[in-house]
């Protein structure tokens, strides 16, 4: 029986990968049989989560995803190494939490540049290979998924530079799905909720537990583990019929039509 999620032969590029959500997604990624090129600022943490892996089917990138040279040659250097990118996942976060009144310019840019700028200049490095490929006849396309939130579908308290640049980040999903779906290529998003990663560690505390707790029908968080399953199936050709669509994996924190 043909697996309904694999990845056998793909490769896959994944931001933030060092920790929390980015890393759990390059386990399983390669679990799931891809090759995955694995993006961080920080070059000891994704060393560390890349060391018990295959040395030859990951290849680590250190450097800001609000960098768009890097983006551009990291693109041309896993296809060398790899032969092509059939997948993307924009994962790279940061928060810098703030009332709106008490926000500060850097506090603002730095959260956009990272989530939506960032995303964007991957988005465009990745499409720009994909497409070149599907028109020199290879018409397998691709995958792209953008980590978002609920933040940037109902706002976030405190933190209006998070919630804008995952609304943005919905708003480009949709985008690219009309304008590379004609290439095979598919853009979709994830919407989670909490999961346990050092991200929210506040909103996991003592001061906000119960109260958020109470507005997740399933009563509980997620784990990395348990959300990433999504991100790869949406990578795979499980979902070969999915494009645009803004999927949420948050325990029923937010429901809508």
């Amino acid at each position: 029986m043909t697996p309904i999620v694999s990845l056998e032969g793909r490769t896959i590029i994944v931001t933030g990968a060092g920790q929390g959500i980015g890393k759990a997604i390059v386990e399983l990624s390669v679990e799931l049989g891809a090759n995955v090129v694995a993006v961080d600022l920080n070059a000891d943490t994704l060393n560390a989560a890349l060391a018990p892996l295959p040395a030859e089917r990951v290849m680590a990138v250190v450097g800001s995803v609000a960098d768009q040279a890097l983006a551009g040659r990291a693109v041309g250097e896993a296809v060398g190494r790899f032969g092509g990118v059939h997948g993307l996942v924009n994962n790279a976060g940061i928060i810098r939490p703030a009332m709106i009144e008490k926000m500060t310019a850097p506090q603002w840019q730095d959260v956009i540049d990272v989530h939506l700028t960032g995303s964007f200049y991957w988005t465009q490095a990745v499409g720009r290979h994909m497409i070149e490929r599907v028109k020199d006849g290879d018409k397998s396309g691709g995958a792209i998924v953008n980590i978002s939130s609920d933040a940037g579908r109902k706002g976030s308290i405190g933190q209006i530079n998070y919630a804008a640049a995952k609304a943005g980040m919905l708003a480009m999903t949709m985008t690219a799905a009309r304008e590379w779906g004609r290439y095979n290529i598919r853009t979709n998003s994830v919407c989670f909720g909490v999961v346990e990663t050092p991200m929210t560690e506040v909103v996991r505390g003592e001061k906000f537990r119960d109260n958020i707790l109470a507005q997740i029908p399933m009563g509980r968080w997620s784990t990395p583990q348990e959300v990433v399953k999504t991100v790869c199936f949406l990578l795979s050709d499980g979902s070969s019929y999915i494009t645009g669509q803004h999927l949420g994996v948050n325990g029923g924190f937010h429901i809508s039509l």
